[in-house]
């Protein structure tokens, strides 16, 4: 069982262990939040989870940002019995690349979510029935507004880093350049400053899946059939752009599902392989998400534009004094690498400490999710983690791995492979193209 000191029993595989999703009331009258739109809302019930023990000077805590269809479940199991364990539970536990032997990890639900923070499918105080379309819109900002307040609850007054990949990597953003003191690191993970026109246009199709459903009923169908058939297409839609077109080679090419023959049947909707594997993936998410709060956050990544009100991103990120991991993907065509060298050249713009890194992959942009490409990402998240905690406990602000004290923040180079990138000292203040 997780808590704000108590480390989880540690099992013999190296996990967290026994994990346990907590819930905390925040933004209750008279202190509402004030959304982005302009709505007083509260209160706020926001389910989250910690892993590791929090240390005596407050110093280790890291807060990971899930992305769009994530929640609080990072890591470990609820019970003994389950055969699932937390979504990114390669990645945080003893040794690995969110060591809880050194940090605390907290992990929570978003706003507008339904695996326990409040969203559109909880009850409206007001009216006695589920939120509905009647839920506040909400921003990223907002996301990262609820957030910040649990980590004030937690009687944190700054996080050693934040990170988080695509949404989540969105909301690391947010949180350096609404909360700059908030935090002394950030990991962004295949993510950027906006969402391109491209992640709009397949963000757009999604919704319009969902309420062309006939059981969508204006967003009101908790108590009867749910849109199942539009949230699945959704769903399908979406995965497509997770994936790369080497990955989805490799896994399935042209290989037929149950026959070594075409059938010639215009209505067999999972003759291909591929085809078998989006409908068991639409299948699979309808069971555990919401189709409103999936019409919500997909729109909270559509308006996300970390210089809009802000004039640039370099003006965005010009009064934090956190120093930046930036990490791309060598086959992720929704957030591409060019994306992450825009932030880069913000950032260093900006002056600030950033080291950046394309990693390679054939799994496109849910790289950093998948099992087998954790260790790579560990190796880089690991030491940048280590030398932020070295240098608060030392007092000393960090320098970049073999620079001298006038050199440029740290940028990364193809390795002549193409495994990954190596580090190395800059002067100049432009990304190589």
């Amino acid at each position: 069982m997780s808590s704000l000191l108590v480390p989880p029993t540690t099992p013999d595989d190296g996990s967290v262990g026994l994990s346990e999703t907590q819930t905390v009331e925040l933004f209750q009258p008279p202190q509402p939040l004030r959304t982005a739109g302009g709505v007083d809302f509260g209160p706020i019930q926001v389910a989250y989870e910690t892993y590791g023990t929090l240390s005596a000077q407050r110093d280790n805590a890291i807060f990971v940002c899930h992305a769009l269809t994530g929640d609080a479940h990072a890591a470990g199991r609820h019970s003994p019995e389950d055969k699932k364990s937390g979504w990114w539970d390669g990645f945080i536990g003893p040794g690995r690349g969110l060591d809880t032997d050194k940090y605390f990890v907290i992990c929570a639900n978003v706003l507008g979510g339904c695996q326990g923070t409040t969203g559109p499918c909880n009850t409206n105080p007001e009216t006695g029935e589920p939120y509905g379309l009647d839920f506040p819109f909400l921003t990223v900002g907002d996301i990262v507004d609820v957030h910040a307040e649990l980590v004030r609850h937690l009687g944190i007054e700054k996080l050693l880093a934040v990170i988080g990949g695509s949404l989540g990597g969105m909301q690391v953003l947010e949180w350096a350049a609404k909360f700059p003191a908030m935090l002394r690191s950030a990991v962004v993970l295949a993510s950027a400053a906006n969402l391109s026109a491209q992640g709009i246009a397949f963000n757009t199709v999604g919704r319009r899946a969902i309420v062309s459903d006939p059981a969508f009923n204006s967003g009101r169908y908790y108590d009867g059939e749910k849109p199942r058939y539009g949230l699945a297409l959704a769903r399908m839609v979406a995965h497509i752009t997770y994936l790369s077109e080497a990955s989805i080679e490799m896994k399935f090419g042209r290989r037929l599902q149950h026959s070594d023959r075409f059938a010639y049947d215009l209505m067999r909707e999972t003759e291909f392989r591929v085809e078998s594997y989006l409908h068991y993936q639409g299948k699979r998410f309808v069971e555990r998400f919401d189709a409103n709060s999936y019409l919500y956050l997909t729109k909270a990544m559509d308006y996300f534009d970390l210089a809009e009100g802000r004039g640039t991103v370099a003006d965005a990120m010009s009064a934090t004094d956190a120093r930046f991991l930036i990490v791309s993907y060598t086959t992720d065509w929704l957030f591409p690498t060019s994306q992450s060298r825009e932030m880069v050249r913000a950032l260093l713009k900006a002056r600030k400490d950033v080291t950046f890194l394309e990693l390679d992959s054939p799994y496109g942009h849910d790289a950093f999710l998948i099992d087998s490409e954790l260790p790579k990402l560990s190796a880089v998240v690991r030491p940048f983690l280590d030398t932020s905690l070295e240098s608060v406990r030392k007092r000393t602000e960090p320098r970049p791995s073999g620079s001298d004290p006038g050199a440029a923040p740290v940028l990364g180079r193809p390795l002549p492979d193409g495994r990954g990138s190596e580090m190395r000292s800059a002067r100049t203040t432009e990304v190589e193209r």
